[in-house]
Parts: C-alpha cells; sequence; structure tokens
C-alpha cells in the first residue's frame, strides 16, 4: 500500500513539475504558443468611429508584421482612471510594447516608467504622452494641422474680426497642440483677427453647443468659431445653427458623419482630416522597429489635409474620411 501511495506521489510530482515549466504569464509571446511579438494599444477612447479607424490600421499592420495585439480604450475620452487601470492590466500582461494615446500624461506616466524599467517598448500615438517617456509617436503634426486650419478660417472671414475657439481637451497633449498651433497662427500672421474667447467642452457634442451659444450670445460681433476636434465642431455647428447663425463660419477638425453633412449642406465650411488608419498602422510598424532594436525618429508624421466642399469626394481626402 505505501508502495502505491509512493508511485502516485511521484505521479502527481512530476505532472506538476511539467505543467508549471509550460505555464506562461498571460498575454506573452509564448503563451500564444507562437513567437509574435505582443503589442497591447490603448487608445483615448473606444467607440467612437476614429478610434475604430485607428484600430483597423493597426489590425492590418499586425497581420503584415506577424504581431499580436490588442486595442482597447475607455468608453469616454474623459475617464482617466479607467485608461490608468487599463493601462495596469496590460502591463500585466507583459507585454513586448505598449501603444498609448493618453488622456492625462501625468496620470499614465508612473506606470509606463514601471513598464520601461521591465524593458516593454513604449510608442506613443495621436495624443501620445508627454515628456521622453515614449521612443516614437506617431500622430498628425497638430501644430501644423491646427495651423492650416487657422489659414482657412483667416481666408473665409476675409482677414479681420472676431472668432472664438472650443477646444475639446485641456489635459491631453493633441488638445494642447490644436489650440495653440490655431491661436498662434492667427496672431503671427493676422493682427486683424481677434480671439475673443476660448473654451474647453471635453469634445461633448452638447457642452460645445452650450459654450458655442454662450460665445455668440456674449460676442454678437462674432465672425467664426474653431472647434478641435469631431465633437467641438459639430458641438459649434449645432450652436450657431440653434441661434440662426448661419452667417458664421465653422472650421472643424476631424471626420465624421456630423461633419461631412454639415459641410455638404453648407452649415460648416470645412474641416483638418487626418489619417486615423495611417495612425494605427505606423503605431504598430513603430512598435515591431523598436522591438527590434531599431533607432527610432521622435515622431512619426502620419499627415492631414483640409477639406470642404469642393474636395470632400475626392479620390485624395474621400478614403480618410470616416463616419
Amino acid at each position: 500500500m505505501k508502495r502505491a501511495i509512493a508511485l502516485l506521489l511521484s505521479v502527481l510530482m512530476l505532472v506538476a513539475v511539467f505543467t508549471g515549466c509550460g505555464k506562461k504569464e498571460a498575454g506573452s509571446s509564448s503563451d500564444k504558443g507562437d513567437d509574435k511579438p505582443y503589442i497591447a494599444i490603448i487608445s483615448m477612447g473606444f467607440q467612437h468611429q476614429f478610434w475604430q479607424a485607428v484600430k483597423q490600421g493597426a489590425e492590418k499592420a499586425a497581420e503584415e508584421f506577424g504581431a499580436t495585439i490588442t486595442f482597447e480604450g475607455p468608453e469616454s475620452e474623459t475617464m482617466v482612471d479607467k485608461q490608468v487601470e487599463m493601462l495596469k492590466t496590460a502591463i500585466a500582461r507583459n507585454p513586448d510594447a505598449i501603444c498609448i494615446a493618453a488622456i492625462d500624461s501625468a496620470a499614465v506616466l508612473p506606470d509606463l516608467e514601471a513598464a520601461a524599467k521591465k524593458g516593454i517598448k513604449i510608442i506613443g500615438f495621436d495624443s501620445g504622452v508627454e515628456g521622453d517617456i515614449a521612443l516614437t509617436t506617431c500622430a498628425t503634426d497638430n501644430i501644423a494641422a491646427s495651423a492650416l486650419a487657422a489659414k482657412h478660417m483667416a481666408e473665409l472671414i476675409g482677414g479681420k474680426g472676431e472668432i472664438g475657439m472650443i477646444i475639446h481637451s485641456q489635459t491631453a497633449v493633441d488638445g494642447a497642440m490644436r489650440r495653440d498651433g490655431f491661436k498662434n497662427y492667427i496672431e503671427e500672421n493676422y493682427p486683424d483677427i481677434k480671439i475673443v474667447d476660448i473654451q474647453y467642452a471635453d469634445g461633448d457634442h452638447l457642452k460645445s453647443a452650450d459654450a458655442a451659444k454662450a460665445m455668440i450670445q456674449a460676442y454678437p460681433n462674432l465672425k467664426g468659431i474653431y472647434g478641435s476636434n469631431e465633437g467641438s465642431a459639430v458641438g459649434a455647428m449645432n450652436g450657431a445653427d440653434e441661434l440662426n447663425r448661419t452667417d458664421l463660419v465653422i472650421v472643424g477638425f476631424d471626420s465624421g458623419a456630423l461633419i461631412k453633412n454639415g459641410i455638404k449642406n453648407g452649415k460648416m465650411a470645412g474641416a483638418i482630416t487626418q489619417d486615423p488608419i495611417g495612425i494605427g498602422y505606423k503605431s504598430v510598424e513603430y512598435a515591431i522597429k523598436a522591438i527590434k532594436g531599431e533607432e527610432l525618429p521622435k515622431v512619426v508624421d502620419t499627415g492631414a489635409y483640409w477639406y470642404d466642399a469642393t474636395n470632400i469626394d475626392s479620390e485624395q481626402i474621400a478614403p480618410l474620411l470616416y463616419d
């Protein structure tokens, strides 16, 4: 009997050893039974079509470069704590690289620094992350893109008059850049244009509409409003429409069905479109380069373009617009 029990214990110990040897941490390449690099992608949001287009580009690159990716983001682009939680979970899966578009750079920085110490490569995309933690950032040059919006706004209002700005974020890097690029271009090139108000509305349609209406009522001579993302621009358009200010020049940033419809029906003058598919694709491409130890540029510009009723359906612009 003792011999049988000893034999059974020996078998159980062997099973435990082999099971332990085969067990890998979740999310690692070896856990998937292959040698593919694993890249965790954490965006500012998830439900908006912009982020779905970024996801599409990332998936395309992952297939081409032989990588495994996960893509996630909070429901709202204001949910800082939720994004931090997602980042912590991603780090626990021990990815080879993390691509992140931070809502609040200060909030995610401690965890990103801890990840970098573990050898995880950090890549920024879209809003990126402030500081030097990211090896590169794949994004629209938001300073140049918003300056392009300012140039068209100035031309559309005849180079003089009062204008306002509705910005989607005070904490995200892209919000500050789209504010400063527009503001600085106007101040440096058009002394007869005065920016009378800058409001922040979290990229929310309703908050942005309320901000636009307050702005219009406070400044009856207002000639135009710039919205720094889809929600800001649509809100500005809706606010002007509710107050029957069809004379206002509304210039936006990003795409989406509401912006496209607004441009086609004349309620919005035009907007800047990014290349969200390109952002996702480049993020994965440069994460792979980082994993391989290649030297990366500090910024990878993924491009931006002005579109209005004259070119919205053109071969160059139409593929960059999303709903």
